[in-house]
């Protein structure tokens, strides 16, 4: 599924494929520019835990100890996996078996690590928690080969901020009170790690013309992130985003059929609908939700035919509404259910398209004669309010704006007929009683003048 649309999606396939598979950026903290010590690599994870994000992780080990890094630090905000225990399990041990020092962080302040991702901190070898994140809701261990820890395991089911995560030893190592705030602070967190004999040199010392021991940080840190294009279907992925992408895909699909020829609302509506059903695959979406949503625009059609939102627009949002509330399913005992946010943008959104925006598109569309519809021309209806000279009439099951053809008032209630289109208004007149045109008049006397000077030159 993901290599078809790159493949659809080619012109931002070629901008990935020109940028490197991770965009680097490396800083030096100090700013001394003269340090010869190895940086650390920081790789930014955010978001759920899905194929992309294992994969990056992967990638991003290999290409530190490549790259002769100190360690790898994991700076990590995320509600929980979308991958199979077995995959999780797979990632841990590979982190536990990486040549390097593998670090997590939770940051920055107001990150969240739930769910099955919040194990790996079990297998890191470095944990750090900046102030105002949170981390809990662990579930059940992945593998039986991860020891979660009497910390870990008492937030199975629950989260907690910094403060309790301290006193439950969730990390491996002693903080301070006040967290790891920056990456900077977890440089210096790392000075004088050990793994495979190597120590780690992040920091030094130095003495100040007062006396006073001052730590300086040596290490730069070389920040990377997922590529443009795995950022695109990583992005398509979250559940806020999967979302709006396959409300506004049908409504826009929906909108196209509804029009001539096949435009620039047809391209963008297939678009949205395919990267749509790539997020929605990854996510634990209900697919009798999504069923729903897509029934949802069946019955919004039945009444946009017709020009007037009616029962079935009615019908429509229910569905709209159910369906957008129990779309995912949740992970971990966390919800993936859209921002409240993302739900009024798109109910609302919704809700204004089909009963204000596609009635009228489709009046204006089928009431111009220039798309066909000449047929109206005859046809007989009500008036629902009195043309006087203007207002509103009923023909065929969609109310129209209407003038009277011939300055014959029309009362609410009387039948009428269509005489002529003038854009998107109705030129009408009574069935009975109408004022005679002078037009026809005139026609019919031009008529009769040749009859009269035959008559003569007899």
């Amino acid at each position: 599924m993901r290599r078809l649309l790159i493949g659809l999606l080619a012109g931002i396939a070629m901008l990935g494929a020109a940028a490197p598979a991770a965009a680097q950026d490396t800083t030096d903290d100090n700013d001394s520019g003269t340090s010869t010590v190895e940086p650390v690599d920081v790789l930014q994870v955010s978001g759920l835990f899905d194929d992309i994000v294992v994969e990056s992780i992967v990638d991003a080990i290999d290409r530190a100890d490549e790259q002769n890094s100190q360690a790898l630090v994991l700076q990590v905000n995320s509600q929980g996996a979308v991958v199979s225990d077995e995959v999780m399990a797979e990632l841990f041990d590979r982190i536990a078996e990486a040549p390097l020092p593998v670090a997590v962080w939770v940051g920055p302040s107001g990150a969240r690590l739930y769910g099955a991702p919040a194990q790996i901190l079990a297998v890191a070898d470095v944990t750090g928690m900046a102030p105002g994140s949170r981390v809990g809701n662990v579930g059940p261990a992945v593998s039986d080969t991860i020891e979660l820890g009497p910390g870990l395991i008492e937030l199975r089911n629950r989260s907690v901020g910094l403060s309790e995560a301290r006193e439950l030893a969730v990390f491996r190592q002693r903080i301070s009170d006040e967290g790891i705030a920056t990456i900077r602070n977890m440089l210096e967190a790392l000075d004088g790690y050990e793994k495979n004999g190597v120590v780690l040199d992040t920091t030094e010392e130095s003495v100040t013309e007062s006396g006073t021991v001052q730590r300086e940080t040596i290490a730069a840190a070389r920040f990377s992130k997922l590529g443009l294009v795995d950022q695109l279907f990583h992005t398509v992925s979250s559940p806020p985003v999967a979302y709006l992408l396959i409300l506004i895909g049908l409504s826009l699909l929906l909108f196209e059929f509804f029009t001539a020829g096949v435009g620039v609302a047809g391209v963008v509506g297939a678009v949205c609908t395919l990267l749509a059903c790539y997020g929605l695959a990854e996510l634990p979406a209900r697919w009798w939700a999504v069923a729903l949503l897509v029934l949802a625009m069946a019955a919004f059609a039945v009444d946009v035919q017709v020009g007037i939102p009616r029962f079935w627009t009615g019908v429509g949002i229910m569905l709209t509404i159910v369906g957008s509330f129990w779309l995912f399913e949740p992970v971990s005992g966390t919800s993936l259910r859209p921002t409240w946010l993302s739900l009024i943008a798109g109910i609302g959104g919704i809700m204004l398209t089909f009963i204000v925006g596609m009635p009228s598109m489709t009046r204006t569309r089928f009431a111009t004669p220039t798309v066909g519809r000449e047929w109206l021309i005859g046809a007989e209806g009500v008036a629902v309010s009195a043309v006087s000279p203007e207002g509103f009439v009923q023909v065929n099951d969609a109310q129209w704006r209407a003038r009277t053809n011939r300055a014959t008032p029309i009362q609410a209630g009387e039948p009428l007929r269509v005489a002529a289109i003038d854009g998107v208004t109705l030129e009408v007149e009574p069935l009975e009683g109408a004022a005679r045109d002078y037009r026809e008049m005139r026609k019919k006397s031009d008529d009769a003048a040749p009859v009269a000077d035959d008559v003569s030159a007899e």
